[in-house]
């Protein structure tokens, strides 16, 4: 679930950050006015869910190239890419 944001806010493009790592589609949605969430409102925030380990965005709602108010919530999905042992 998708929240819109601030009634009195500009509109602005969402992002696609699917594929990419979590901080950088942090970095990416940022730049563009809306913030990543997880995708229930009521669990733990998305930092907590994509720690520890390296996490890559597989699913986002609302699609890239839908209009919303700036800091909106992106909704995101993420999965855990195995441990490099280096």
């Amino acid at each position: 679930m998708s929240w819109i944001g601030p009634a009195t806010a500009d509109e602005v493009t969402v992002p696609d950050v699917v594929g990419l790592l979590v901080p950088r589609a942090r970095t990416l949605a940022r730049q563009a006015g809306v913030v990543i969430t997880a995708p229930d409102p009521d669990g733990p925030p998305l930092s907590a869910l994509t720690w520890p380990g390296t996490w890559r965005v597989t699913a986002q709602s609302p699609a890239a190239g839908t209009r919303m108010r700036r800091r909106g919530s992106l909704a995101v999905e993420c999965e855990r890419l195995p441990d490099d042992d280096g």
